[in-house]
């Protein structure tokens, strides 16, 4: 029998990072579109991520990119934050954007290219001193296009290196969580393709490594909730980024696409105990919302990762169990199958009710009129956004 006490006190404690460039422009490979009200500056990025927890109240923390977050005073920057009710969370490191990179970054054969790379990433962990953010999350662009192209095993050697001298700068209390992509933008050759080369990785340098799983980063059929499970039970798991794909990295908003899958994959952590705080697992969104209004799409986000949790705790594990431990494969399934059926909104709305939040979030959002008043108050300027 399922405590919905234990439920909804689960719901409430429950966090979720949003990214700064959720709120900037972004777009294709072709086209980055420009929205009214699209914050200029950090600065005006924290201004709306307040927004979305002050709507949602499960989001105080602020993934930071770096160059793309970058300022004159991070001290300063943390401390705007903080009066805002937010807290800087990972400083991801941007090793992609630069001619030089052409060819790879921290895996590249020039040893002045790869010095250029490790010097970036010190510099931000300089920044998480200043911001007082415990996590630095790497993702890499390296990879090869074509056979021959490098030595794949050399590459490897080169990525350890440049890892290890990464985490040897690491502080009281920082780790180093590594991101995984099977393809893009390299398609030969991917440089840390899968959760094994990630895990491996991290084992090897030490225990403050650990490896972070994008649900977009895989490639079509591949059982997300089974890595979830293998990695929470080796204790490596150590972020989850969450969007919603069709076909490969699509970074739509969590949930968007597959829900059933999004419900399996919060099952397995909350199983592996990675809903506890001591489980050190940072859940985050991870997209780009390139053609819908951005504070409502990372709102919308944040609540379909929120039922998801709940549709997840309300899974009758000790029938399930059971059914297991007798082999009663449709019993077992129906277990699962019932709680994913459930309408857990009427539940979601109780605990935002009960914590003195909107029950409905998106809504009470559009109707205090503040996407209007940044598209007045933000005109002119420049915008944030990536280059494509």
């Amino acid at each position: 029998m399922t405590d919905i006490a234990a439920v909804k006190a689960a719901l409430a404690a429950q966090r979720i990072e949003t990214p700064s460039w959720g709120y900037g422009n972004s777009g294709t490979r072709f086209k980055v579109f420009a929205q009214p009200g699209v914050p200029r500056n950090p600065y005006e990025k924290l201004d709306d991520a307040a927004a979305v927890h002050a709507f949602t109240g499960v989001t105080p923390r602020v993934s930071l990119h770096i160059p793309w977050d970058r300022v004159d005073d991070y001290a300063a920057l943390a401390a705007y934050a903080k009066e805002r009710g937010l807290e800087p969370g990972a400083i991801n490191a941007n090793t992609f954007q630069d001619d030089a990179y052409r060819l790879g970054s921290v895996c590249h054969a020039d040893p002045a290219v790869r010095r250029r790379a490790v010097d970036h990433l010190l510099d931000c962990v300089d920044i998480m001193d200043a911001t007082g953010s415990a996590d630095l999350k790497l993702w890499f662009a390296d990879g090869t296009n074509y056979p021959g192209q490098d030595d794949v095993a050399a590459r490897q050697e080169r990525l350890a290196e440049c890892l290890a001298e990464v985490y040897a700068r690491l502080g009281e209390g920082q780790r180093l969580l590594l991101e995984y992509k099977f393809f893009e933008p390299a398609f030969y050759t991917t440089d840390v393709p899968d959760w094994g080369t990630a895990y491996a990785h991290c084992l090897a340098l030490g225990p403050r490594a650990r490896v972070v799983v994008d649900t977009g980063h895989h490639a079509p059929g591949t059982n997300i909730e089974f890595i979830v499970a293998v990695l929470l039970r080796a204790g490596k798991l150590g972020g989850f980024d969450f969007n919603s794909r069709f076909y490969a990295d699509d970074d739509l908003m969590a949930g968007a696409a597959d829900p059933f899958q999004l419900f399996r994959i919060m099952y397995e952590v909350v199983r592996g105990g990675g809903l506890d705080a001591a489980a050190g697992v940072a859940f985050m969104l991870d997209q780009c919302h390139n053609v819908e209004a951005k504070v409502p799409a990372v709102i919308r986000s944040v609540m379909n990762v929120q039922e998801a949790t709940a549709k997840a705790l309300l899974v009758d594990r000790e029938a399930l169990a059971g059914a297991q431990r007798s082999g009663d494969v449709l019993a077992a399934h129906a277990v699962l199958m019932d709680a994913f059926a459930t309408d857990v909104r009427p539940l979601l709305r109780e605990v935002r009710e009960e914590r003195g939040l909107d029950p409905d979030p998106v809504a009470a959002y559009l109707r205090s009129g503040r996407q209007e008043r940044m598209a007045a108050a933000r005109a002119g300027g420049e915008q944030a956004g990536w280059g494509a």
